[in-house]
């Protein structure tokens, strides 16, 4: 008899093009993990409402984000793919699970104090950017997940969750497992200017989808060493984000050339993208095909989502019932 497998979560915003930095830091890991845990992998639609949208582009961006997760390797046979709003469970443990959560621990929350700072008006701070991890919480809680893939900016809303998870426990009685961090093995993914982590939203991203033309034109303009300013001048490759990318992309003999003649001005920028690009198109290309070959297949990709979410929905509904139980919901008299 097999052991009973843990059960795993995590999710993606339908927020636009799905990218390198979302591939390599989270998506191929949660590929990695579908032999090994039950997976449920939402496409988290409500969590992208906490920040201005088109309304209009949201069914296509839920859609690609379904086709981009399956063509990355998320297998609908061996997981659960589902959208986020497709089961109301998730918002109705949200509610609950707010009237047990600490103001404090919110407003503490470095994303909601990076995000919000950004807007000079406080008034027109949305109170979703707020309770976004009480929705995260409610999103691992409703299937008792025990296990997150999670990257280290994530570590803090996770940890929110594990709280959440005891307050519930303590005040209405033992229901949730307080989910377990699983890191990534990748680092954090940088950005084509440098600066910032990889992001759609900042433009310095490469497409899963991209062409191996547009990855070469965003490669080869992309910000190394800016301290480098000459072909002569000696090189870091520590703060260099294309050196970050050799690490994970390139073989060991390309890493350990590219550190070692980067820092002695044997090579150029330009050689040591070039040496990169490749590793990149030939990594992107099956997934571009497999992707496209997937959008032009809509009856599946529904198919796809409603079984997600018939899944996902029957365990969550099981989840809500012990949890109102517990809260006292129900009518009571005639005894």
């Amino acid at each position: 008899m097999n052991p009973k497998r843990q059960r795993i979560l995590s999710g993606i915003q339908p927020s636009g093009d799905i990218h390198l930095g979302n591939y390599l830091g989270a998506i191929k890991n949660w590929a990695e993990n579908i032999n090994n845990y039950e997976c449920f992998f939402p496409i988290v639609d409500y969590h992208a409402m906490t920040i201005p949208y088109d309304p209009r582009e949201m069914p296509n961006r839920i859609y690609n984000g379904i086709c981009a997760n399956i063509a990355c390797g998320l297998d609908p046979e061996r997981c659960t793919i589902f959208v986020q709003s497709f089961v109301p469970e998730h918002t109705e443990l949200c509610w609950i699970l707010t009237c047990v959560s600490s103001l404090g621990s919110l407003e503490r929350m470095t994303q909601f104090k990076e995000k919000s700072q950004r807007q000079a008006d406080r008034e027109g701070i949305n109170t979703g950017l707020l309770a976004y991890p009480v929705l995260m919480a409610a999103d691992i809680l409703i299937y008792k997940a025990e296990v997150v893939p999670v990257g280290e900016d994530q570590i803090q809303h996770l940890e929110f969750a594990r709280e959440v998870a005891r307050r519930f426990n303590n005040t209405f009685g033992e229901t949730f497992p307080e989910p377990e961090p699983k890191l990534s093995q990748a680092p954090r993914i940088m950005g084509l200017d440098g600066k910032n982590k990889m992001s759609k939203s900042l433009n310095n991203h490469i497409a899963i989808v991209d062409s191996p033309e547009v990855i070469e034109e965003k490669l080869r303009t992309a910000v190394t060493d800016e301290n480098r300013k000459r072909r002569s001048d000696p090189g870091d490759p520590d703060v260099c984000n294309i050196f970050s990318l050799h690490k994970l992309l390139s073989t060991p003999e390309e890493v350990a050339w590219a550190n070692r003649e980067c820092r002695v001005a044997g090579i150029g920028c330009i050689e040591c993208k070039k040496a990169l690009i490749q590793h990149v198109i030939d990594l992107l290309t099956p997934i571009r095909e497999g992707y496209y070959q997937i959008y032009a297949k809509p009856d599946y990709v529904r198919e796809v989502v409603v079984e997600g979410a018939k899944r996902a929905r029957s365990i969550a509904q099981q989840t809500m019932a012990e949890v109102k139980d517990k809260c006292g919901l129900k009518l009571g008299g005639g005894e």
